[in-house]
């Protein structure tokens, strides 16, 4: 039996009518840039995540960085975040000037840990606590971080709090909603995304108006009005053609994600039954509304072996993510080791990504399920 890691196609037929008729409209209108489907999306981003403002932008990685760049974010600057996540969440740090702080991660969760927060920061002297200017906590896998401590943390210390969404559009924190809880939220509509685009796009909440405000000059080359720049921006636009995309699929999405939930408790029962759940750790649902972007298991050893097996057996699987930051190459100059966090260390060489879409089905969890127990008990 071959299980794809992720299969869109089956999610394309749902909602191709729809999407055919939007993509013709904006074809007829040859409005493709910013404009009415736009401002649709905005509207719509904001409700559904409840955040006071919403701004469409061409990226996730670039709603990182324009949220920075409001906040007044530059170089000399730190910024402390997860160094277990997807490399976009420091590299739009250093994008703008600043330099990532890291913190290891909850090792049940492999969000942020605010502990570590805050350890970190009664560490740093004066000058350094002068120059730390933000938090950015992600999100990670579709469940939210521990956000009232961090919350609480950055509030003491004046802090900017910048939530990391890209992989939680749905998810909540006791009835929050991911990107509705900081001073801003940056989401990804990544093809692969619960909500995905069919390019890239993005989208930043925030319950300023003087940020929005911001965000909105800073999209378009800092212009306001037309050709007069009071700011360097940049071109960080939203295509309408994807935005008109991502709406159609917006109304579909708490029925996905009820599916991707459904998915998590039927693997639950059936590494129950198979007598697994001491052999492998499933995930932690700790916090109000998971979302499952991801649904990832953790084996204490011979993951890249399990991993072969599986492909062998036509099952897809991803590792997110097999090199910690801190040991990136292109932040050696950060001058962190191996060692300095041992919990997003452990996670990089233990985890592995099951597959979760909508459309998979009993028989191909149970395969995948089987396939598993198959290799531990060899």
């Amino acid at each position: 039996m071959k299980v794809p890691l992720l299969d869109l196609k089956c999610q394309y037929q749902l909602v191709k009518q729809d999407i055919l008729r939007v993509t013709e409209e904006i074809y007829d209108s040859q409005y493709f840039i910013l404009g009415p489907h736009v401002e649709a999306l905005e509207q719509q981003m904001a409700q559904y995540c409840q955040a006071d403002f919403a701004l469409g932008v061409s990226s996730g990685t670039d709603a990182l960085i324009i949220a920075l760049m409001a906040a007044g974010i530059a170089a000399g600057d730190t910024v402390m975040t997860t160094p277990y996540t997807f490399f976009a969440t420091a590299g739009s740090i250093s994008r703008v000037g600043a330099h990532p702080c890291f913190v290891d991660i909850d090792p049940a969760t492999y969000n942020i840990s605010p502990v570590g927060i805050s350890a970190a920061i009664e560490r740093m002297s004066p000058a350094e606590r002068g120059r730390l200017k933000a938090i950015i906590p992600v999100h990670l896998y579709g469940q939210c971080a521990d956000m009232d401590p961090i919350l609480e943390v950055a509030r003491d210390s004046h802090l900017i709090v910048i939530e990391d969404a890209a992989q939680a559009i749905g998810a909540e924190y006791k009835d929050r909603r991911a990107g509705g809880m900081g001073d801003f939220g940056c989401f990804s509509f990544f093809p692969s995304k619960n909500l995905g685009a069919f390019g890239d796009g993005g989208m930043v909440t925030t319950p300023s108006k003087a940020f929005h405000d911001t965000l909105v000059m800073l999209r378009n080359h800092g212009s306001h009005p037309k050709y007069y720049h009071s700011l360097i921006g940049g071109n960080f636009r939203l295509d309408a053609l994807q935005a008109a995309i991502v709406s159609v699929k917006l109304k579909y999405l708490d029925q996905w994600t009820k599916m991707r939930q459904d998915h998590a408790a039927t693997y639950r029962d059936l590494f129950s039954q198979c007598g697994l759940e001491g052999r492998v750790m499933l995930p932690v649902e700790k916090e109000t509304r998971h979302t499952f972007n991801q649904y990832v298991i953790r084996v204490a050893e011979k993951r890249d072996e399990l991993r072969a097996f599986l492909l062998e057996s036509e099952i897809g699987t991803e590792v997110y993510y097999p090199v910690p930051l801190h040991l990136q190459k292109c932040f050696s100059f950060l001058n962190y080791r191996e060692g300095d966090f041992p919990e997003a260390e452990h996670a990089a060489a233990q985890t592995l990504a099951l597959p979760v879409f909508p459309e998979l089905t009993a028989a191909q969890q149970e395969y995948v399920v089987d396939r598993i127990q198959l290799f531990l008990r060899k």
